[in-house]
């Protein structure tokens, strides 16, 4: 990974810390974009990927928008993200080793679940470091545990302040079921609204399909006739072959690095289509690990979470106002931040 810092998407970042162990068969990066506004905060990604190149932009994009993630929900957190690609087969003792080596960063990283990972593998990782959050809570009121019902909240509350108010009898097209995509569908079925869904594992088709869901390929369901699409899967599915094809007039889901590129939200711009930015409207899940880690209460997280969607309107209203595109108008206000953080 010499050459990284010389990758399209550097961006200052920080530091990359290669972790893992030839014995117990797990290899990850960890990346650091900024710790201007605190410790470097982000889940743990698992995932197998093409190649190294591959993993080394997921790694870099994904702690990038971390930053851009938590300074907009104002935590006082900068943005980290660790991607293991490799996983061996005693998982506990993996998580167990990647925690002491998370210790040896010095709390300028602390992590957290993501895609793949798991409540008991952050409890494997706290038993080598306390840079850790999402650890299954005791009994109490302290935030803690799975912070995907959190992302799923804060999603479905945006959707509906999107829809006017309510989604009932609305269509609402999701791409992807997993832990923050399936509970986003219980909460929408719950609703009244009407779902479209689509996954790759076919245990999480046949749950979506128990709420009601009609299910489409993976490949088409981001041109679903719907009033809503919600992308709740992996990024960079926003792109130059799907966004001529989008059939729903307003995009809000939790999936991170959602536009492939910069130049995809004028593309959706153009076709004039309402574009919620994905590290605005996802914040759910980091507020409640960041409540944990500060030790603050869950109805910390639940005030907070609630105000997500008035975020989002107010950004939205920024870049009609301003003339540019929503993702630029959160952008904006971000490094406005960044910078009076550093300035300080």
């Amino acid at each position: 990974m010499s050459s990284w810092t010389a990758h399209p998407a550097f961006d200052g970042h920080e530091d990359l810390i290669e972790v893992g162990d030839d014995a117990l068969g797990f290899a990850g990066l960890v990346a650091i974009h900024s710790t201007a506004l605190g410790p470097s905060a982000g889940g743990v990604r698992i995932w197998t990927y093409a190649n190294e190149a591959d993993v080394l932009t997921d790694v870099l994009r994904l702690s990038r928008g971390m930053t851009y993630k938590n300074a907009m929900a104002d935590l006082p957190l900068g943005g980290g993200k660790a991607v293991l690609y490799k996983m061996g087969p005693d998982r506990a003792a993996c998580f167990e080793k990647f925690g002491a080596q998370i210790d040896a960063i010095g709390g300028r990283y602390i992590t957290a679940e993501d895609v793949g990972a798991t409540g008991p593998d952050m409890a494997a990782v706290s038993r080598s470091t306390k840079y850790v959050a999402g650890v299954p809570k005791a009994d109490g009121d302290g935030a803690g545990g799975d912070p995907s019902p959190w992302t799923g909240l804060g999603v479905f509350l945006t959707i509906e302040a999107l829809l006017g108010g309510s989604v009932s009898g609305r269509t609402i097209a999701v791409q992807g079921a997993g832990a923050v995509g399936f509970d986003l569908c219980e909460r929408l079925a719950g609703a009244g609204a009407k779902l479209i869904a689509a996954d790759i594992n076919a245990e999480r088709v046949a749950r979506a399909k128990a709420l009601g869901a009609e299910i489409v390929p993976v490949e088409r369901i981001h041109a679903a006739a719907a009033d809503l699409f919600a992308p709740c899967a992996l990024g960079a599915g926003l792109n130059t072959r799907t966004i001529p094809e989008l059939a729903a007039p307003i995009i809000c889901g939790a999936a991170n690095n959602q536009l492939e590129t910069e130049e995809d939200g004028a593309r959706l711009a153009a076709r004039g289509i309402v574009y919620a930015p994905d590290y605005v409207v996802n914040a759910g899940g980091i507020i409640n690990v960041s409540a944990e880690y500060l030790g603050e209460t869950e109805a910390a997280v639940d005030k907070r979470v609630r105000a997500i969607p008035g975020r989002v309107l107010r950004v939205l209203e920024t870049a009609k106002r301003e003339g540019v595109t929503p993702h630029q108008a959160a952008d904006s206000i971000v490094r406005a931040r960044l910078a009076e953080a550093r300035h300080a």
